[in-house]
């Protein structure tokens, strides 16, 4: 996008005419030992990533809260079957993804401790936002401690361009940065819009979720020239997707930054991990891509995918990097080794998306990913629910305001490649009460589940 370029441009010229564009240096460590070891299928270690305990007293609690104790808490089992995690590769206990920071631990401790234009950014930071770059189809990228901090990050900056370009004066109404976003997004998103509205470098719009033509009618409206769209990429709560590529088709006509955050598509979706963008073949047409690496990367951090002028930019002046310490080193090693074993162990993406087929087919449940929300209603009944599961042997949260809107409580359920078809079985057992009721009736057999697994896996 030209014009967004010749802006960005203009900002870092007036940064750098005040000395104040800023550049990570990175402080050299002995490089990453030899790729780690992949495996061709479950490991026992696996298991380790789904199978949890919880102590008495917060089991008790847990079952307590609502004033239905029943006294039978003694009678259950600690162990319990996560479905509510998004360590949706399993990677989070993966031997490669330990060895790494157990090694870097034993090498480094933490590492340097100071924000990354201190001292805390190395030759290992550099490492994983080249192979971060790489796997988004991206000219540059630029490691967050987390997501919540890499898209706070990108509104900042965002924002920062109306101030920079209006020398000496608040900008005008018309001179601020429009930035329209879904009505689902997350909160991070919202929480930078907000930052930058108050700081009157920014006026928002939101959209009515995935509503294309409500979004195509709020564009058409608006006067402001410098426009933006952000969305996620795959709804955390819901399970959907952003519908890509008419948000292209809508970039195309009107010239927009699209700035998508990819927290949940990042390594489960495409052929090679690339997220939702490679899903639905528009990498190309995606301007910045935030990501997280607390969920299928199964460690921590964030980060921005973008070009490098956008990174130099969001280094610059995105205060929720510039204001925190870099990653740590242990876990930057880990995830080096988690996006290696990821390219490598394609079998767990495939297994993934296996489950997710399985899945639909048991309940007949309209499903498009490994996030799967059962929405239940009052905050009382979902709660009643809650314990339902974890009774039954499952760690399914109930998801309530303000997370979600008030009357759509619900069980968020998902799926990982460390979960088995017999847990997923088991799970839909247990849910019955809250599915159609043409689940409710059906008789769930050993061999039809087996069944309907081979042809779910064939698709």
């Amino acid at each position: 996008m030209a014009h967004w370029d010749a802006l960005v441009d203009a900002a870092l010229a007036g940064l750098a005419s005040k000395s104040l564009l800023r550049a990570t240096r990175p402080i050299s460590l002995a490089p990453p030992p030899a790729p780690p070891k992949t495996y061709p299928g479950p490991g026992p270690w696996d298991r380790a990533g789904v199978e949890i305990r919880l102590d008495r007293a917060t089991l008790h609690q847990w079952l307590a809260e609502g004033g239905e104790a029943s006294g039978q808490e003694e009678e259950l089992g600690e162990k319990l079957i996560l479905f509510s995690g998004n360590d949706y590769m399993g990677l989070s206990s993966h031997p490669a993804i330990r060895e790494a920071a157990a090694k870097a631990a034993q090498e480094y401790g933490m590492g340097p401790r100071g924000s990354a234009l201190i001292c805390g950014y190395t030759n290992y930071h550099k490492l994983v936002e080249e192979s971060l770059a790489e796997l988004k189809k991206k000219e540059d990228c630029l490691l967050c401690p987390t997501g919540f901090s890499a898209n706070m990050a990108v509104m900042t900056a965002l924002g920062s361009i109306s101030s920079l370009l209006a020398v000496g004066r608040k900008p005008t109404k018309d001179e601020r940065i429009a930035i329209f976003s879904d009505a689902l997004n997350h909160a991070s998103i919202i929480d930078g819009i907000r930052l930058v509205e108050r700081q009157q470098e920014a006026v928002s719009f939101v959209y009515k979720h995935c509503d294309m033509s409500h979004l195509d009618f709020l564009l058409s409206s608006c006067s402001i020239e410098k426009k933006v769209v952000v969305t996620d990429s795959l709804f955390s709560m819901d399970g959907d997707f952003a519908p890509l590529p008419e948000l292209v088709e809508l970039r195309r006509k009107y010239g927009f930054l699209l700035v998508i955050d990819d927290a949940h598509g990042t390594l489960v979706c495409g052929d090679n991990g690339g997220g939702a963008p490679e899903l639905f073949e528009c990498e190309n047409e995606i301007d910045i891509c935030v990501g997280t690496l607390s969920k299928a990367a199964g460690c921590m951090g964030g980060f921005v995918a973008c070009s490098t002028r956008w990174r130099r930019l969001i280094q610059s002046r995105g205060r929720s990097f510039i204001f925190s310490t870099a990653l740590p080193v242990p876990v930057v090693a880990s995830v080096h080794a988690a996006l290696h074993v990821s390219r490598k162990e394609e079998w767990r993406r495939s297994l993934v998306w296996r489950h997710v087929q399985y899945f639909a087919s048991l309940t007949e449940l309209d499903i498009t990913s490994p996030i799967i929300s059962i929405v239940i209603g009052s905050e009382e009944a979902a709660l009643r629910a809650g314990r339902h599961m974890l009774r039954s042997g499952f760690h399914v949260t109930p998801i309530r305001p303000p997370t979600v809107p008030p009357n759509s409580c619900r069980l968020r359920i998902t799926l990982s490649a460390s979960h088995t078809s017999d847990d997923i079985k088991r799970l839909v057992d247990a849910l019955a009460p809250w599915l159609p009721d043409k689940h409710a009736k059906r008789s769930f057999s050993k061999g039809r589940a087996e069944q309907s697994f081979a042809a779910s896996s064939k698709l």
